[in-house]
């Protein structure tokens, strides 16, 4: 059995002390909500405050973003060592957000996905396609060379920790959601890649989560599919009870 992950990812959102306010107000909504596991990925300067907040519960702090170096003259930038002397177990790699904005490509998330499973954090890979290519019936293609190039030269005995986050671009902040049986068949996809490439057991023990404007409103649905692993939720987990109620919607689903 694959244990269920809701992710919760604030991207460029909340102030130390509006992470602290949210984690006061989270905490006690899903304190019996043990079926998963629960991670707020926070911007890096809440990190702090946010460890502290969730210290002595099962909720978890992950961080949006690495650089693949070991340290070095890249200003601005936060490295895998750092976040594990904070206390961080969780990191995002390769946001579509990250690769549209910041020219991440495929090849450096394969370089932090490296670095990230060196210093035993918990890397959620994140791939996808435009609307263009899902509607020319590209989505197998895309996915599968997200994937390779992800998982290039690297052992599968350490690809353990690994969580796959499947994200349609097209439905990411647009309201538009992957029906659940076209999630779960993109979530196919990626299982039947990832056991071609590096072997059936690592796949059959991979959690893949879905992305894509997952509200309260359909995450049951969503996380009914038995292809789907949990989820990354963007802009529902700005609220605490929204991102609440979706962590409930996974117990029973």
């Amino acid at each position: 059995m694959r244990k269920l992950l809701i992710a919760a990812n604030w991207k460029m959102y909340k102030t130390p002390t509006e992470a602290q306010s949210f984690l006061h107000t989270f905490l006690p909504l899903v304190k019996d909500q043990t079926k998963g596991e629960i991670v707020v990925c926070a911007p890096s300067v809440d990190l702090a405050t946010a460890l502290h907040s969730v210290k002595g519960s099962h909720v978890e702090i992950g961080a949006q973003n690495m650089h693949f170096a070991e340290e070095g003259a890249y200003t601005g930038e936060i490295s895998a060592a750092m976040l594990v002397a904070l206390g961080v177990k969780h990191v995002i790699l390769g946001h579509s957000e990250r690769r549209q904005y910041f020219a991440e490509t495929d090849e450096t998330v394969n370089q932090k996905l490296v670095t990230a499973l060196k210093h035993h954090l918990v890397p959620i890979v994140c791939i996808g396609e435009h609307e263009a290519q899902r509607e020319s019936g590209m989505t197998e293609e895309v996915l599968c060379r997200q994937i390779s190039r992800a998982l290039h030269g690297i052992d599968a005995a350490k690809l353990k920790p690994m969580v796959i986050a499947y994200e349609p671009i097209w439905a990411i902040g647009t309201g538009k959601t992957a029906t659940p049986v076209i999630a779960a068949e993109a979530h196919l996809i990626v299982r039947s890649e990832v056991a071609r490439l590096v072997g059936r057991p690592v796949a059959d023990a991979l959690r893949i989560l879905y992305g894509g404007s997952v509200k309260p409103e359909n995450a049951e649905a969503l996380l009914s599919q038995p292809e789907i692993d949990g989820a990354l939720i963007g802009g529902a987990s700005l609220d605490p009870h929204s991102l609440a109620a979706i962590v409930k919607a996974g117990a029973v689903s």
